[in-house]
Parts: C-alpha cells; structure tokens; sequence
C-alpha cells in the first residue's frame, strides 16, 4: 500500500513538472507597443500611417513597413522567455546580422534603475521560434522586447511556462509621457548594429529611460515634407533631425527650412537638434566623398545659421567631429556603425539631449 502511495505521488509530480514545462504563447499586440509616432498605421508593427500608402516615395513607404526601433513591454514570473515570429520580408544583407536585420532581442529592468540585455532571438528564416532566456528563478521580471531594425513583422507571440503569469508592465518605463523623436537614414535605422537593442535610438532610451521614435529610413531620408507633417503630430521632448547622409546639397537648400518649419509651427517650444554628417572613415582616403561630406555639413551649417539669424529659438547644432573616435574602428564598411560607432554616437548626443529635456 505504502509502495502504490508512493508510485502515485511520483507520478503526480512529475505530471506537475511536465505541466510546468509546457509554453504558453501570448500574442505580442496583447501588451504596449513602444516607438511609434501614429497609431494609424494600416499594421501594428509599421511606422507611417496608411494614409501616406499611395503617396509616399515607394521606397520610403516600404521601409515604414520596418519595425526599426519599436519595443514590446510586458512582466512575467516564468523561469523562461520563448518567441514565435514571422518576418514581413524576411531580408538579408552582406555587411548586417540577421539578428539584428530581423531578430529580437530582449531586456530586463534590474533593481539597479537600468535596463540589462538578457540575450536575442536569432531568426532562421521568415518564420521562426526560439526560447530566448530559459530556467530563471520564478520570480516577476519586467522585460522589454526590441523589434527587428531591418525587417517588419507579420506575427509575433511571447512564450511562457504554462503555470505562470504573464501581464501588462507595472512600472511605466521607459516614461512615454513627451518621446525623442529621431528622423534619419541607415544609419539612424540601425544599420550596422549586431542586434536591435544596439540600434543607438535604442540605447539611447534606456540612458534616458524615455520612450523614442526612430523614422529612420535607409538611404531615404531625403526630407520628404509629408514626414515632417507626422512628426510634428507627435507631442516630443526633442526632436532630433539627421538626415544630412541622405540629403543632396540641393534638397537642403529646397526643403530643409520647409521640413523644420511644419514641425516648428506645432511646437514653437520644443528644442530641434540638427547633426552634421559623420566624418566617415573613409574619407581619409576617398577625396570624392570627403568634398562630397564638407559641402553637405557646410550647407547644413549655413541653413542653421541663417535660421539663428532670424531669431530662431531652441535649435541645436551638433557637430560631427569627434562623433565615431579617431581609431576608425566605428563602422562595418566606412560608412554604417557598428556597435561601438553606435555607442559613440549616443555618448555624443545623449547629453545634449538630455540637457535640452531639462
């Protein structure tokens, strides 16, 4: 009697334990959705709203369709973290990672006041399943889950054992009250970060732990006026124009005070930070793209000037010069940042804008 007692009471544990390791999936839309400046967009995960669909520059319209700089935030007690995602497009390039072309990557709000990377989610294809983080201590954890940088998603569920709780964040982090609004190119985007929470948009949030908005648009930053007029709906802290690598000489001349001007008449107060082009590595050598680099951050700098001179307020000009460091080891192809130009160019900027919020 006492062996079949204890046969049953095994068999029950461990019917307890298989239970426990099961996953149960969520769909992401169930929680907030940070990094977006209009919620009209034709799908969740997408940056310009559906009205701009048969008006925009095809190329621009289809890099909205990119998830650049969104995040998904939630809380769970699970010992692990599992994702399911399908990718809009599935893309791959030569000098990027596809984890951070389409791959997730996950953080966790430590008691030390920052945000700690806890590992990414490498893609294998269009669609893919991966555990992220597995036998943790079953205690509450708020996560923040980044989106891919150079692809869009069609789906995406968060996997967590089956006896535990998953909810809506407890602490509002990071604030979303007033975001930092990035307007750029490839850079900006996240081209060449390893992983999405590399992007410098991103790194640059948790500094601050305030929400941002990355409309970066790969090779497409060309101050398309009708962008202006959805950045300037958003109620930001800072605005942050860096559109110089993209733009001709020309289209400063043509838009730039236009672009600033449909912002500026919804925010008279609002500090605009402009940022010269990066002084690239390669222009040491390629004498082209050096002249190229000095007409564009020249022009940039006069249209500033000139709108000092008409006594514009709350406009802030930075300097590119010591933006990516003097080793030249910042970038993957001369050009696009790698994780430490990424880095530096947030130790460049954050403080500028930190100190233009305050």
């Amino acid at each position: 009697m006492m062996k079949q007692f204890f046969l049953f009471t095994m068999l029950c544990l461990f019917g307890i334990q298989l239970q426990a390791q099961q996953l149960t999936y969520y769909d992401a839309s169930c929680f907030p959705l940070l990094g977006k400046a209009t919620q009209d967009t034709g799908a969740r995960y997408e940056r310009l709203p559906d009205s701009l669909k048969n008006i925009s520059r095809s190329p621009l319209w289809n890099l909205s369709r990119n998830s650049a700089g969104m995040a998904i935030r939630f809380r769970s007690n699970s010992t692990r973290i599992a994702l399911k995602w399908e990718n809009l497009f599935n893309n791959h390039m030569n000098h990027m990672t596809d984890t951070g072309v389409k791959g997730l990557d996950l953080y966790c709000w430590e008691s030390n006041g920052k945000w700690r990377f806890v590992n990414s989610a490498r893609p294998n294809g269009k669609t893919n399943q991966a555990t992220i983080i597995a036998n943790m201590q079953p205690q509450e954890r708020e996560y923040m889950l980044y989106l891919p940088l150079y692809d869009g998603l069609v789906s995406l569920s968060i996997g967590v054992d089956s006896l535990s709780t998953i909810d809506q964040p407890f602490i509002d982090y990071p604030i979303r009250k007033r975001p930092v609004v990035f307007y750029g190119t490839s850079i900006l985007q996240g081209g060449c970060a390893s992983r999405p929470g590399m992007a410098h948009t991103n790194i640059i949030s948790r500094r601050l732990n305030r929400e941002c908005i990355n409309l970066g648009f790969s090779g497409n930053a060309l101050l398309d006026l009708e962008v202006a007029k959805v950045i300037a709906e958003v109620d930001a802290s800072v605005f942050v124009l860096d559109f110089v690598p993209n733009a001709s000489v020309e289209q400063m001349k043509e838009r730039m005070e236009t672009f600033y001007r449909i912002i500026r008449s919804k925010h008279p107060d609002t500090p605009v930070i402009f940022i010269e082009d990066p002084i690239f590595t390669h222009t040491l050598y390629d004498e082209r793209i050096a002249k190229e680099v000095q007409r564009k951050n020249d022009t940039l700098k006069e249209i500033f000037n000139r709108l000092k001179k008409e006594n514009e307020k709350n406009i802030i000009f930075i300097s590119s010069k010591n933006m990516l460091g003097e080793d030249g080891e910042a970038t993957v192809d001369g050009i696009h940042f790698t994780d430490l130009g990424m880095m530096r160019y947030a130790d460049l900027v954050c403080p500028i804008i930190k100190k233009a919020i305050k």
